[in-house]
């Protein structure tokens, strides 16, 4: 078989259907393709299980004959927007999806009414591959690293043990503020390498000048890859609803992810089938205003931003230091 998974966007999302991607190709042995937008290359380039990557950019009208031209089998629809629909159908094969429960969502952010079923995504990506007979093998997530990818991160001199922060996300209501960054920073045993992309630098480079000696600014100065190298080596990720959160589960490290504007509830928590106890999940359950949204804003709607706020800050640095450090040897 001759098999196309669509996924455009983003990185999180993409690791998240790694388990089916591996899982296709280990229990169907069929030739996998992938559908992905041209930013998003990286997250699978390496990816040994994905024969061949074809990426998507607006207003590409030979997309759709490229692909027909694979003469696929079938379709594995994890995107399920408009954009994804309409290749489906007119690749006129076979194909599947997954319940995405976007009424449900909406019905949680506007009315605080959780009717969503306790299913991680992950679970819900299985189903769209269930005619074909392939079943969750509970292995996780996948990362994959290469040699220039560890070469880039060993230019740098990094501590032995450190956490891994994730100082900023696509959606501001996602991170933690400047300013409780910095009092979770004086308090941590381990030094902190602080990560990101150019627009977090701001951020990063006051928090480096106020702690020289417990900071590594590499927020800008990591490709895609190496920042997940420098997760795979990290004693614990610091993080907010974001990528680098997935791909600190794809290496089975410990997670401590802080929630802002979005609810584990969506299903998009930290997938760990065999190692849960390596995440921790610290939210403001309080704040009556949450979620607001199933994915982020600039800034919080009503300015107060509780949501995060309300999070003691202690709790954050006893979850952070109540921790023995232990090997970081990772699988990819």
């Amino acid at each position: 078989m001759k098999i196309l998974i669509i996924r455009l966007s983003s990185i999180g999302d993409i690791v998240l259907t790694t388990p089916v991607v591996r899982c296709l190709k280990q229990q169907t042995s069929a030739t996998l393709h992938f559908l992905c937008k041209q930013s998003m290359k990286a997250v699978v380039e390496t990816n040994p299980h994905i024969d061949s990557i074809h990426t998507f950019r607006k207003h590409d009208p030979g997309l759709l004959e490229r692909l027909k031209a694979e003469n696929f089998d079938f379709v594995v629809d994890l995107q399920k927007n408009h954009v994804s629909r309409r290749l489906t159908r007119r690749l006129s094969v076979p194909h599947a999806t997954f319940p995405k429960w976007n009424f449900r969502k909406l019905l949680l952010v506007v009315f605080k009414w959780n009717l969503l079923p306790d299913k991680h995504i992950v679970d819900r990506y299985f189903e769209a591959v269930s005619a074909l007979n392939v079943r969750n093998d509970q292995q996780g997530l996948d990362f994959y690293v290469d040699a220039d990818d560890e070469r880039e991160l060993a230019a740098f001199a990094l501590p032995q043990a450190y956490v891994a922060v994730a100082v900023g996300s696509r959606h501001a209501t996602k991170q933690l503020p400047a300013d409780m960054l910095e009092n979770i920073v004086a308090q941590s045993k381990l030094p902190m390498v602080l990560l990101g992309d150019t627009a977090d630098d701001t951020t990063a480079s006051a928090l480096h000048a106020r702690y020289p000696e417990k900071t590594y600014n590499l927020c800008g100065r990591l490709s895609l890859r190496a920042s997940a190298a420098c997760v795979a080596h990290a004693q614990t990720v610091l993080t907010g609803d974001t990528g680098l959160m997935h791909i600190a589960a794809a290496f089975h490290r410990r997670i401590l992810s802080v929630w802002g504007n979005t609810v584990p509830a969506f299903g998009m928590y930290p997938y760990l089938p065999q190692d849960s106890e390596k995440s921790i999940l610290l939210e403001n359950t309080h704040c009556c205003c949450r979620p607001c949204s199933k994915l982020g804003y600039a800034r919080c709607p009503l300015k107060h931003f509780r949501c995060m706020r309300g999070i003691p800050v202690q709790d954050i640095v006893h979850s952070l230091n109540a921790y023995e450090p232990q090997s970081t040897e990772h699988r990819h």
